[in-house]
Order: structure tokens, then sequence, then C-alpha cells
């Protein structure tokens, strides 16, 4: 299934333009583009409008990165419209193009074949895939990665009156759209678990609509938790989301997760939990040749993405951002050579024993600011992690605070590890409960 899937996308794309196809791998193979507003396209005209014609079309063109993300329908197009937003530059030396795609194959197909795509976001699973059934030889020749993102969890609606994945066997789910990455793992979560479904495809918003009137009796969306679209619902319409039990075989490509009665009060009873599994997203690119003028743009988008990080894990954006370790690998991938120099120059490959000295190295409070984004970008991962295994109220929530009181808050962590690091305080004696209370107590 998984097989014909994708060989269904990527054989479309040949049989429909094979020269087509064809010309444009070979061009984005060479680092450049034709120039549709080139002379001989258009009648004769002034030497002085052409000389301004040529000047706006450069100025456009001059840090434009396309980026394909998910459809209409697919909440990594807010994480894009996310990317868009904090990475532009008002100078114009880079400029985010956002393109809405049509599923997590089409946007592989995109990123090797169609001209003006340079970066798509793409799910693990799809990633994987293509690697076990490639769809033409060599094609991890042309794909690579920037970086492992957020991950999204796999939702499960239904009635009340269902209980269980198995009782919706020869019922009908909705997978999504075709060739997304929604479809994808609803087909493999339903296939592990030996549930056989009479499986539809139709747009999220139209089947909520269904699975209202009795049409579908449940809808599978990935998403990344909360998702606004889900905290919508009320809890007087009877719907609540589906466990899905522990399996081997979901284990070995996705992770376990659980949603949470705080991320959807409407669905979820309080103090309860819905267990599911987790998917990766990854920020694909199209291998361009160092030294070519797009290889210059996307090392741009590399190094703003990377530098400006920070921002992007602060409110008002999504809290997934703050899942993101950008040093983790992708198995059986490459990463894009621009993005290794950053990671290797911030001393952040995986095997670098940098985070411990790191720390030892941060004499005060004051000093944490003065550390490189992805040195405080580490640090507040830790930050992250730690803040998980304190019992806290909303106000102290790390995500939920204002700018001013998140750095005051981070600045004081960057001294709590500092002392862990160092033994330069009685904290450093206690055990690691009392240690937990004590920077719970300076934190509310």
């Amino acid at each position: 299934m998984m097989r014909r899937s994708i060989l269904a996308v990527f054989g479309a794309v040949a049989l429909a333009a094979c020269p087509l196809a064809a010309q444009t791998l070979k061009e984005k193979s060479s680092g450049h583009h034709s120039d549709p507003g080139s002379a001989s396209s258009h009648p004769r005209e002034p030497h002085d409008a052409a000389q301004l014609r040529h000047a706006m079309r450069d100025k456009v063109n001059g840090g434009l990165v396309g980026v394909v993300s998910g459809g209409m329908d697919a909440t990594d197009l807010g994480k894009a419209t996310d990317l868009a937003i904090n990475l532009e530059t008002k100078e114009g030396q880079l400029r985010p193009l956002l393109i809405v795609g049509k599923g997590a194959f089409r946007n592989v197909t995109d990123i090797v074949f169609a001209r003006g795509v340079d970066i798509g976001i793409v799910q693990s699973d799809v990633l994987a895939a293509l690697k076990r059934d490639p769809p033409f030889p060599g094609i991890e020749n042309y794909l690579e990665y920037i970086t492992k993102l957020y991950d999204e969890e796999a939702h499960i609606l239904t009635g009340k009156e269902i209980n269980s994945i198995d009782e919706l066997a020869s019922k009908k789910v909705n997978f999504g759209l075709p060739d997304s990455g929604t479809q994808m793992t609803a087909q493999a979560i339903f296939d592990a678990l030996g549930v056989s479904v009479e499986a539809t495809s139709f747009p999220q918003p139209v089947a909520l609509e269904k699975l209202r009137r009795g049409e579908i009796s449940a809808l599978v969306c990935l998403v990344s938790k909360p998702d606004r679209w889900f905290r919508n619902i009320r809890s007087d319409e009877n719907l609540h989301f589906l466990p899905i039990p522990p399996n081997g075989k979901l284990r070995e490509t996705y992770t376990p997760a659980a949603l949470q009665a705080e991320d959807y009060p409407q669905l979820i009873d309080t103090n309860t939990s819905v267990s599911t599994v987790a998917v990766g997203n990854v920020l694909a690119v199209y291998n361009w040749s160092a030294g070519s003028e797009r290889y210059r743009k996307v090392a741009l988008f590399v190094r703003a993405f990377f530098d400006r990080m920070r921002e992007l894990q602060s409110p008002p954006y999504h809290p997934k951002w703050r899942e993101i370790d950008v040093a983790a690998p992708v198995p059986g991938w490459t990463r894009f050579a621009a993005a290794q120099e950053w990671i290797t120059k911030a001393r952040l490959d995986t095997d670098s024993p940098i985070r411990e000295a790191d720390l030892r190295e941060t004499a005060s409070p004051q000093e944490a600011a003065a550390l490189s984004p992805l040195e405080r970008n580490a640090l507040f991962a830790q930050f992250v992690e730690y803040r998980k295994r304190l019992t806290v109220t909303p106000k102290s929530n790390a995500g939920l605070l204002d700018p001013r009181q998140r750095e005051a808050l981070f600045a004081e962590f960057a001294a709590y590890q500092k002392r862990l690091a160092l033994g330069q305080s009685s904290a450093a004696q206690r055990d690691a409960r009392q240690q937990d209370a004590r920077f719970a107590a300076t934190a509310n």
C-alpha cells in the first residue's frame, strides 16, 4: 500500500510531464533556472522602462526562497507562516515565499521537481518510506534536510458511543486528503492494529461536519497539540478521542504520546489522558550545488532560521517550536551543507561534549544573555524539560510568561544550572526533589 502510494504520486508527475520534469531536475541540478522575464519573451520597450522592470524583478527575487507546506487543512501551514513572517527582512535580502502544498508526498515531489520550490515541511515517516522504496534511483542526491522540527500527534475523533478502535471495523473513517501525511499515518495505524475500515478522503472541516451528522464514524487528523481546531469543539457535542493501544509495529516508526485534559478540556475529562502516537516533521531541502545563487539564498535562510530560533520559541508563536533540537539527526538522510556548517561552528554536534562545558563557563545570569542563540537554545531546551518535572500553576508556565518574565526566569535557570555543575551552593548537595522544590519556589 505504502509503495503504491509513493509511486502513484511520483508516477503522476512523470506521466503528466516527463520532459518538463527532466528539464526542471536538470535546471535544479545546475543551480539555476531559466529567466521568465528575459527580453526575448516581451515586445520592444524603452530602455529606461526595461531597466526599471529588471531592477524590480531582481529586487523581488533577490532573497526569494520557496517554502512548500501542507494543504489548507494542515497545521504545519501555520508553522510555515511563522517562518515566513519571522525570517523575512525589510531590506529584501531574505524573503521566504509560502506555498500551499497538497500533502506530504506531493511536497517531496515539489521540492525535487517544481521550479521555485527550495524547502518543504515533510513528515519523517514519509522520508522513511521514500528511503525504503525510492521513487527513482538516487533520490538522496537531490533531497536533503535542514533540521528535524516538532512532533505531530495522531487524533482519532469519534462519538462517545464508540470506545475503542476495534469498534470502528468496517465503518467509515476519514483518513484525510489523498497523499497527505495524515492519510499515510492513519493507514499505518489501522494496518498495525489489524482493523479494516472504509477509508474516506474528505478535507478535515468537511469530515467533522459529516461526523456530527453521523455520515462517518470517526476522523483521523495528524496535528500538533493543542490544536485550535479541536479546541473549538463543544463538550455537548458528545465527541471524544479514541486511545491508540501500545503496538510494537507502530513503535518502529512512531513515538508514544498522550493527549491531556489541559490540551482539550472540552473533549478529555479532567486528570485523564488519551494514549496516541506522534510523528516528527522535517525541514527538507533541495540539494542545490554549492556556489550557486539558489544555494546562497537557502544558506541565508538556514542562518536566519537558526539565529532566530529563540524568537520562534517565544509567544505568540506556537509552543511546538520549543520542542526543536536542531542538532538531532534524521537517520538515512544527509543534512544540507550550510546547516551542518552552522551546527558544527556552534559546536552542537550530537557527539560534542560542549553542553557541560558551556554550563561551567556561564559565570552569572547576566552572562547567560551573552550566549549564542543556539547555546541559549540548548540551555532553554534543558529548562523546558526541567519545568515539565515541576508541579506549577498556569501563571508560572514559562510558555505563558511575557518576554521580560521569561528572560528573568531563564537567567535564574542558567544560574541554577551553574550551581549544580560547580557544586557551589547548598542546593547542589540536596536530593533532586528538594532542588526542584527550591527552584519552583523562586519561579512562582
